[in-house]
């Protein structure tokens, strides 16, 4: 643990040592992403999916919150899977007319793009199983019925690929969810049965 002084004010603050070095490893790695690393393609996407994860890190180290290894592979997916509907707006958006936002989009196309999300949707989506019905998982959390809350993670990637596909409108994953009554009731009803099971 180290002392940390935040802006003009003198405020001084309590860091982990691992959380610090995560924190100057994401500055490292978003300097880089924005000088070079955002124009070449995947690898752009894998960037902003790992960034996800450092952040992950960096909240997880600073309280002192056990994480695990598939919190840390779900979210990666997630994060990888919401960047690519993202990529596939832009490409969209493109397509239109509308000008070219970034020079990353000349590696990708829609094609590309609905297979690796599909891909990225598949492997969520198992990751999530594997998960439920880990032992590790299910003896931490006192449940054997895990793997039923899986019913609402598939409805609600399901949905999120009816936005991009059918509607065109992956833009921004924190509006879609703000907005789409859907993915709300599927997101409030994953919680409330997995609380519910993990009380059984």
């Amino acid at each position: 643990m180290f002392f940390c002084s935040l802006g003009g004010g003198g405020t001084i603050f309590l860091l982990d040592i691992q959380a610090f070095f995560c924190i100057l490893f994401y500055v490292i790695l978003n300097l880089f992403y924005s000088l070079k690393l955002k124009h070449i393609p995947i690898l752009d996407i894998f960037i902003i999916a790992s960034g996800f994860v450092i952040r992950l890190f960096v909240g997880a180290f600073a309280t002192g919150v056990f994480l695990s290894e598939w919190i840390i592979i779900m979210t990666f997916l997630l994060a990888l899977f919401l960047a690519l509907a993202k990529r596939r707006d832009d490409v969209i958006l493109y397509e239109s007319g509308e000008g070219k936002m970034r020079e990353v989009l000349d590696g990708y196309n829609r094609q590309f793009l609905d297979i690796a999300m599909s891909v990225s949707a598949s492997i969520v989506m198992i990751a999530y199983i594997l998960w439920s019905i880990s032992s590790e998982v299910k003896a931490r959390l006192h449940s054997d019925y895990l793997y039923l809350s899986a019913v609402f993670v598939l409805a609600g990637i399901f949905r999120y690929m009816q936005i991009t596909f059918v509607e065109n409108k992956s833009g921004s994953p924190s509006k879609i969810v703000l907005k789409d009554g859907f993915l709300q009731i599927v997101i409030v009803s994953w919680l409330f049965v997995l609380a519910i099971l993990m009380y059984l």
